[in-house]
């Protein structure tokens, strides 16, 4: 398995895919459905519709890098946000290429003292 960065920034897109979509139809895709600048230092993760098979796409110094998981009997727990890209860490997304729901993960909220009592 490769590795991926700590601080690699990673973008979901949200909705199902054509997964018959290929490097450059993909790159297209995260520049003009996503917003964003497929050359940056980033991983682009898409889905099927049955959420069974997952794409990444990252450009790697010379080139495009596409990777590919595919599930025979489990199922992507895919976030279900309302926004169209999603922006999650590096550890996100390790969690959910291993199956974990990551919406369902509630960290402790961050709390501000101003005085011990």
């Amino acid at each position: 398995m490769f590795r991926l960065a700590e601080d690699l920034r990673v973008y979901l897109h949200r909705d199902p895919i054509d997964f018959r979509c290929g490097i450059n139809s993909l790159a297209i895709l995260v520049e003009q459905s996503m917003g964003l600048n497929p050359f940056e230092r980033a991983a682009f993760a898409f889905c099927n519709r049955r959420r069974t098979r997952m794409k990444l796409l990252f450009f790697d110094r010379s080139g495009f890098v596409l990777v590919l998981k595919a599930l025979t009997e489990d199922k992507f727990r895919w976030p279900k946000r309302a926004e169209t890209v999603v922006a999650l860490t590096a550890e996100q997304l390790r969690w959910l290429l291993d199956g974990i729901d990551i919406d369902a993960m509630v960290p402790h909220p961050v709390r501000q003292y101003q005085f011990v009592g």
